[in-house]
Formats: structure tokens, C-alpha cells, sequence
């Protein structure tokens, strides 16, 4: 009896182990798999009923004891059709649901009800419509709502005053009509009902937003929320001491600061003068610039002028250019790069490119390509110079720095941070710029040298691509190291590919979330490379560590920083085939959050559903 006691223990502990081991949520793998076998869907989901939905499958995350799926992130899988009743609505469990960026049809599934525990509801950009769901109460503990750029029509229902837990929402780029219900919620930091057929009053209770959440609706002028004015900095109390100091005092303060400045005046026009005659372009030494002149002197054919390109509004010769005041902003890959300030109080950036031995032919081939490119995203080149000794190459000057500088210079000295939509913007713009100079020369043309510091802001506040053109005709001053923004196939700088932007562009992704350097140091003399970083800490279930603590002070952005981090992940695969394209990566980061920057969005010549999977 006592060993049949005994073994039947031993077997309840050994069934219940295998019990917490093989744990799966299979009712809501059989949930996703109903929904998916109802879908059209462009891309290759590998749900398969044999792995582990917790563990394998693309866009699934599980509670801690991987007994229910608690969300589903889906963005740009290519979804078409209608979501099926009684599939996506079993997830009982769902805390959030991303559906954004697909092409997902009908009206609201009315069975999303059932989803109690939804905190966040991403439907953003598919084909949706119909009326809003008339009870919003549902779905209480709810805190991020986006349905915008979809088809709904009716009106925006008063039931949404009952999200009390509500900080964003998103109802943009619909069809919807009527006045506008007082949803009073105290919480609610992000609004934007733009682009709708709303009209009447906005209620008072709105106008804490600015007027950018309600334009492109039938609101009169006057309705319009007026921004209230800053408040004046309070004035500080009167000093009992200030109104002590007699005549004496007064005038030695006065006599000592006139003093004071004198100095400092004086100390300023010693060090400029002092200097002055070393802040040349061209002044590596006095011998070599006076050289320089004296063969452009001698010769007075093109290829010894500076080449304008057409359009171009400065009116300069290589004599001013020689004759400028400069300072050195970076040594690079290619060569030096000056902040050279001309007489006629022009500001352009030069570079200086390194000795090589590139044919004139071959340059100014490669200078004309670049020369023809116009594009809000991509620096334009001015004008350039050859000649047997020296190379030059003039750009417009962008007076906020280069993105490395914005990222990583003064860290932790009180300096204003970038925040996270200028970062986005930053991501949109130069990703628009690399995808357009992917299209140029029959779809050939490769930038070769993308990383931060050739990537500034334009007049947008959207970055832009500096830089272009060298990689192909110019060997770098050194070898670069491995890791950092190149791709792990290249071992010529002179042979990348669009591959290797893609690869590079990744990176720079990485940057933007984390803060870190693509090869860094921490503690100790240990070298980090960035990608391997981020690899190792994603296989550890997206653990905040990988994100810039300065982004962590903005609220609400998480998914949006997962996606993008999912986009990084895409395009830094060892792997060049597996790197998706850069037209298709515009896609991935504008649908992040749709950027209105007044220009056609590159992904305009995408067809519908192409955009891949954002998970590797």
C-alpha cells in the first residue's frame, strides 16, 4: 500500500511538472489560428500549432506564466478581408491589439466588446467602416484608442467620456460628422480629430489642445481653441539689500564691469587676430594654399574653376572660397569638413576630401549625378572643384549640427534632449531621402556612408542626407572598423550596395532609440558593438534596458518605440537578402505615426499591402 502511496505521488509530481513545462494557451492559439485562416494576408505568418505561440510565433506576447496571450502586435503584415466573428474576441485576456497599417475591411467588430482588458487599440490605417461602437464603456481600463485613417462615418459617441483611463486618441482622417460631445476626461494629454465633417462649438473642455486637433473639419474661426499665453515668470521680491547701496557703491559696480569688458573685448580681437590666418579652408599651410591659387590663376579653363550646379543661388569664385574664415567641423571617412564663412556673410560647409587618385573624368561623372539630385531630404551638393592637388565639394550649411552631435555631445549636462518626435522625424526624413537616392541612375545609385554625423535637420525638422556621392570614387583615410554602421558583407568601402544603406540605416535606427554610439565603451576598456547589443537584449524579451533613459520621461510611446526598434531589427540582418527595401522601410517608419510634412511620402509608389513583416 505505502509503495503504491508512494508511486502515485511521484507520478502527480511528475504529471504536474509536465503540466508547467508543455503550459500553452491553446484556446487562444486556436482563437489566432481561426482569425488567420479567415484573412487574406500577404505575408507568411509562421503560426504553426506545433511551436510555441508564447515563444515562436511573429507578434504574439504571453503573461508570465504563458497561460494566455495578453497582446498582439500585427502592423504591415498585409491583412485583407474582414475580421471574422468570434475569433480575435475569444482572446479574452488581450490587454493590446495592433492591427495598424493593413488593409483590413468592413465595419467595427462589434465582438471587439468582449476584449474587457484592452488598454490599448491600434487600428489605425486599414479600411474600416461604418459607425463608431455607440458603448465605449466596455472597454474601461482603455488608454490609447487610434481608428484614425480609416472610413467611419456617424458621429464620435459621448460614451467615450467614460474612458477614464484614456491619455490618446486618435480619430483622424475619417468621415465622421456632427457636433463634437464634451468628453471631459482629465487624463487625455493627446487628441486629434482632424480631417473629419465635424461642426458646432468645440467644447471648453477641449481647448487645453492646440487647434492643429481640429483643422481640416467645419468648425468656425472663431470656435477655434485659442492657445492661452505663457505666464509671465514670477517677479522676484524686492531686495532689502539693493536699496541700501549709496552713490559709492553704484558707481565702483559700474567703473569695475566697464573695466571687466574692456578686458575681455581686448582678449577676444588678440585671439582672433592671432588666429585668423589659420582658419583657411585651404590652410593646411600658407605654402599650400598660395600654390593652389596660382594654378587657378595660371588657367582659366572649367577645370580649374569651382563648377556651380544649375539653380544654385551663391555667387562665389575659388578666391573667396580660399579667402574664407573657417572652422574645422569633423575629420571623416573621405576627408576634413569646414564651416567656411565668405566675405559676403555666406555660410557654406566644404569638404576637403583626402589625397586619392580618382580620375577628373570619373568625379565629375559621380558629381553630376549627385549635383542633379533635388529632394527635401537629400543635402544638396552646390558646387564642386578638381584639380591634380586638391578636391573640393560645397554644401549647404544646416546651423543645428549633425544628429551624432544632437544624440551624443554634452550627455548628461543638462542639455535639451531630443525628444521623441524629433527623432521620429529624424527616422521619416532620412529615410525618405536614402529611398530616393536608391531610385536615381536607373535605381542604381548607393550612398555608401550613412551614419549620424552625415545626417542633419532641414527646415522641416526632418532629417535630411549629407554626404552623398564618395563612397564609390574616394578610398577612406582608414579602414573601417568592424561593427559600428557598416554591413557585415563589406570589405571594400568602394563596393557597398543598397543593401549595405539599408544595413547602415538600421543602425542608425538603433542610435535613435538607445542613445548609445554604434561602438562604444562601457566600463573598463570593453568595446560594444551596438547591433550585437541590441540583439542580446531583445532575445531577453524587450527589457526596457535597450531604450534611451531620456525617452523614457515621454508617456506613450513605448509601442512606438517597439516598432521601430522591430523596423531597426529588419533592416540590420546579417543577411543582405533578407534586408527589405528602403522604399518599403519609409512605408514601416511613416506608418509608425502618419508625419505631415507637406511632401508626397516616398511610399506613395508602394502597392497596397506590400509592406513586410517588421519582426525578424
Amino acid at each position: 500500500m505505502e509503495v503504491k502511496l508512494m508511486f502515485l505521488a511521484v507520478f502527480l509530481v511528475v504529471a504536474s511538472f509536465l503540466l508547467v513545462v508543455t503550459s500553452e494557451p491553446s484556446g487562444d492559439k486556436k482563437a489566432l489560428l481561426d482569425f488567420a485562416r479567415n484573412m487574406s494576408h500577404s505575408h507568411r505568418l509562421n503560426w504553426d500549432v506545433k511551436y510555441s505561440a508564447c515563444r515562436n510565433w511573429t507578434g504574439v506576447t504571453c503573461n508570465g506564466d504563458k497561460s494566455r496571450i495578453i497582446a498582439l502586435r500585427l502592423p504591415g503584415i498585409g491583412f485583407s478581408g474582414q475580421i471574422r466573428f468570434n475569433t480575435l474576441s475569444r482572446l479574452s485576456a488581450l490587454q493590446l491589439l495592433n492591427l495598424r497599417s493593413n488593409s483590413i475591411m468592413g465595419p467595427f467588430p462589434s465582438d471587439l466588446a468582449k476584449l474587457g482588458n484592452l488598454t490599448a487599440l491600434y487600428l489605425r490605417s486599414n479600411k474600416f467602416h461604418g459607425f463608431l461602437p455607440l458603448d465605449f464603456s466596455v472597454w474601461k481600463n482603455l488608454s490609447i484608442l487610434d481608428l484614425s485613417n480609416n472610413a467611419f462615418n456617424g458621429s464620435i459617441p459621448s460614451s467615450l467620456s467614460n474612458l477614464t483611463h484614456l491619455t490618446s486618441l486618435y480619430l483622424a482622417n475619417n468621415s465622421l460628422s456632427g457636433e463634437l460631445p464634451d468628453i471631459n476626461i482629465s487624463g487625455l494629454r493627446v487628441l486629434d480629430l482632424s480631417n473629419n465633417n465635424l461642426t458646432g462649438v468645440i467644447p471648453q473642455s477641449f481647448h487645453r489642445f492646440p487647434s492643429s486637433s481640429f483643422i481640416g473639419n467645419h468648425f468656425s474661426p472663431e470656435n477655434l481653441p485659442i492657445p492661452l499665453p505663457p505666464a509671465p515668470p514670477p517677479k522676484a521680491p524686492p531686495s532689502k539689500k539693493s536699496s541700501k547701496l549709496g552713490e559709492p557703491a553704484i558707481l565702483g559696480i559700474a567703473i569695475g564691469s566697464c573695466v571687466l569688458a574692456f578686458v575681455i573685448i581686448a582678449v577676444l580681437l588678440i585671439v582672433c587676430y592671432s588666429t585668423k590666418g589659420e582658419n583657411g579652408v585651404l590652410a593646411k599651410s600658407k605654402k599650400k594654399e598660395t600654390t593652389l591659387k596660382k594654378t587657378v590663376s595660371g588657367r582659366q579653363d572649367r577645370n580649374t574653376s569651382l563648377v556651380f550646379f544649375e539653380n544654385c543661388s551663391l555667387a562665389f569664385d575659388l578666391e573667396d572660397l580660399l579667402r574664407a574664415s573657417a572652422e574645422v567641423l569633423g575629420k571623416g571617412t573621405y576627408g576634413t569638413t569646414y564651416k567656411a564663412a565668405l566675405e559676403d556673410s555666406t555660410t557654406v560647409v566644404v569638404k576637403r576630401l583626402k589625397e586619392g587618385s580618382v580620375a577628373r573624368r570619373e568625379f565629375e561623372q559621380q558629381m553630376e549625378v549627385v549635383g542633379s539630385i533635388k529632394h527635401d531630404n537629400v543635402a544638396a551638393l552646390r558646387a564642386y572643384y578638381y584639380s591634380k592637388d586638391e578636391k573640393l565639394v560645397v554644401y549647404d550649411y544646416y546651423n543645428q549640427g549633425s544628429v551624432w552631435a544632437m544624440l551624443h555631445v554634452n550627455r548628461g549636462q543638462g542639455r535639451t534632449s531630443l525628444d521623441w518626435e524629433a527623432r521620429l522625424g529624424i527616422a521619416v526624413g532620412a529615410a525618405r531621402g536614402i529611398a530616393h537616392i536608391h531610385t536615381q541612375s536607373s535605381g542604381k545609385l548607393v550612398h555608401g556612408n550613412i551614419k549620424a554625423s552625415n545626417i542633419f535637420l532641414n527646415s522641416k525638422q526632418h532629417g535630411c542626407v549629407g554626404d552623398l556621392g564618395l563612397a564609390t570614387i574616394m578610398s577612406p583615410s582608414a579602414p573601417p572598423m568592424q561593427g559600428g554602421y557598416r554591413a557585415p558583407e563589406v570589405t571594400d568601402s568602394r563596393k557597398v550596395s543598397q543593401a549595405s544603406d539599408v544595413y547602415s540605416f538600421g543602425v542608425l535606427l538603433f542610435e535613435l532609440l538607445t542613445g548609445k554610439s554604434p561602438i562604444h565603451t562601457a566600463g573598463g576598456d570593453e568595446v560594444i558593438h551596438l547591433v550585437r547589443w541590441v540583439h542580446s537584449v531583445v532575445r531577453e524579451e524587450w527589457t526596457a534596458e535597450v531604450f534611451d533613459l531620456e525617452l523614457l520621461k515621454f508617456p506613450n510611446i513605448e509601442e512606438e518605440m517597439v516598432e521601430m526598434l522591430q523596423i531597426g531589427m529588419a533592416c540590420a540582418s546579417r543577411v543582405p537578402e533578407q534586408r527589405p527595401q528602403m522604399l518599403e522601410v519609409v512605408k514601416m517608419v511613416e506608418d509608425i505615426r502618419r508625419i505631415n510634412t507637406g511632401t508626397q511620402p516616398a511610399s506613395a509608389t508602394i502597392s497596397e499591402g506590400s509592406t513586410p513583416t517588421f519582426i525578424s
